[in-house]
């Protein structure tokens, strides 16, 4: 496919283009990946920019940057890409392709700066859900003067979140090209903007320290714990806004797309060999059955597809009546980890298809709360007190009104039943923001096991209103395909 910017892509694009150095405050789904690479590989075919080094939380390093240039073959194809993520092992193996984007997780910053100590490689950075570097707490110092009177380089001095001051140490030296990228810069309001802003200006704009900056729009005031915490002025936001105009763009979903529709994002993960192993398996089994000509209906509720969507989730039942289950991986549980990063704090709606799954989720996140049948659950949420309430479509029914406590939705797996699949995105949808006095899109992200007969069968049966008989002989028509 040829990449071809859509409008609110070309506006990304042009402002990446025009400034060295920048922030691009892009909602999700506004396409900043694709805008990125092409952002690179224009600065690339200028001489400006030679090798680009994505910062990114794991899921997005390892999924959505090295896949982002295949997608669009005819226009990138020509790149080549790496994830630095995984065991040391399989970092440097990526680190020896010496691809024009690398994509590694924040993590692993400071290894990767110990790797290549005095031989930084990479004049370009894009820092993905740049939230991650609001920790910074340095200050660039002029140089030392020495004996001679000549002036050393500039050096940084305090303390702060590891990764973000490793990376500082060379954010001006050695990197030419540097964009801050999230949807979210201020999750936590102003307080978290000194960090990212550092990177783009060394600190010329909010002040070259970050005592600097809280001495200048912040006030200290008592805190509940007995603590004391900064607040803004009154007149901070405005004010710093306006120092941030000239190197920051901010593109924002619902400037683009009705508000009256959600905005859907698929999250893709891949099975591990121990799990791709049970569910082919499995899969034989069920397809053998089907072709024997017994009917579709037995498997619609039938333990063959269950026992595979399970899989697909990450565990399978051994033991129906006593309810046991074995965990086989974790991959929808680092997407649900990842999603949750990268919305910067929102309030998330969880919905789970299997037993296992909550029981996962539960442990996995101990704030979370399951959506149970009293009401003051519901009220919690709707007054914002909960931040991940997991639910099962059928029991998030009709006349449940969730849209204060929150808009993104993540289907933590994809069943079969779209009158649930359809009812549970309405708890907080665009009509009930609407009606609630809400100007916000609404988000539902699909986290979906990669070839399974969820991708294949249960998501085309809810996104195209397939039957449940064309969505199985889709799956086994593309499974069959795959070999």
């Amino acid at each position: 496919m040829i990449f071809t910017p859509r409008p609110y892509q070309q506006i990304i694009r042009d402002f990446g283009l025009a400034h060295r150095r920048c922030n691009i405050f892009a909602s999700p789904g506004m396409g900043k990946t694709a805008a990125g690479i092409d952002i690179f590989e224009s600065r690339r075919l200028f001489g400006e920019a030679k090798r680009m080094l994505v910062l990114a939380p794991k899921r997005v390093a390892v999924s959505t940057w090295p896949k982002e240039v295949p997608k669009w073959h005819e226009s990138f194809g020509h790149l080549t890409t790496a994830a630095a993520v995984g065991t040391v092992d399989e970092r440097i193996a990526a680190l020896r392709r010496n691809a024009h984007i690398t994509s590694i997780n924040y993590d692993n910053i400071a290894w990767l700066l110990e790797v290549y100590k005095d031989h930084w490689p990479f004049d370009m950075v894009l820092a993905d859900e740049s939230t991650r570097l609001k920790g910074l707490r340095v200050s660039l110092q002029p140089g030392k003067t020495r004996k001679d009177g000549t002036t050393g380089e500039a050096y940084l001095t305090g303390q702060g979140a590891s990764r973000a001051k490793a990376l500082a140490d060379i954010a001006h030296t050695k990197i030419r090209t540097w964009i801050n990228a999230t949807g979210s810069p201020a999750p936590n309001g102003l307080v978290d903007l000194w960090g990212q802003q550092w990177f783009v200006d060394a600190g010329r704009r909010l002040g070259n320290s970050f005592s600097a900056f809280s001495d200048r729009w912040f006030r200290a005031v008592p805190g509940s714990d007995g603590y004391s915490k900064i607040e803004p002025l009154r007149y901070a936001q405005a004010e710093i806004e306006a120092l941030m105009r000239e190197c920051s763009i901010t593109v924002d979903a619902k400037d683009w797309f009705p508000l009256e529709k959600v905005i859907e994002r698929e999250v893709y993960i891949d099975l591990p060999n121990k799990a791709r192993k049970v569910y082919n398996e499995l899969e034989k089994e069920l397809f053998a059955m089907l072709e024997s000509g017994i009917p579709v209906e037995i498997f619609s509720a039938g333990s063959k597809l269950q026992k595979l969507l399970q899989v697909a989730s990450g565990s399978i039942i051994y033991d129906t009546e006593a309810r046991k289950w074995e965990a086989l991986h974790d991959e929808k549980l680092e997407a649900l980890k990842s999603i949750k990063e990268e919305t910067n704090g929102e309030n998330l709606l969880v919905a789970y298809q299997h037993k296992a799954d909550l029981a996962r989720i539960l442990k996995a996140f101990p704030k979370a709360v399951y959506l149970d049948d009293k009401p003051s659950t519901v009220d919690r949420w709707n007054r914002g007190e909960i931040q991940m309430l997991v639910c099962h479509p059928a029991s998030a029914g009709h006349g449940l009104d969730l849209q204060h406590g929150g808009r993104i939705l993540v289907d933590y797996a994809t069943g079969y039943n779209l009158e649930y699949d359809e009812q549970v995105i309405e708890r907080l949808g665009p009509t009930r923001q609407y009606q609630a006095g809400y100007k916000r899109s609404v988000f539902r992200y699909r986290i979906i096991a990669r070839d399974t007969m969820e991708e294949h069968g249960s998501l085309p049966a809810v996104q195209r209103k397939m039957s449940i008989q064309d969505s199985f002989k889709h799956a086994m028509k593309v499974r069959r395909a795959q070999g």
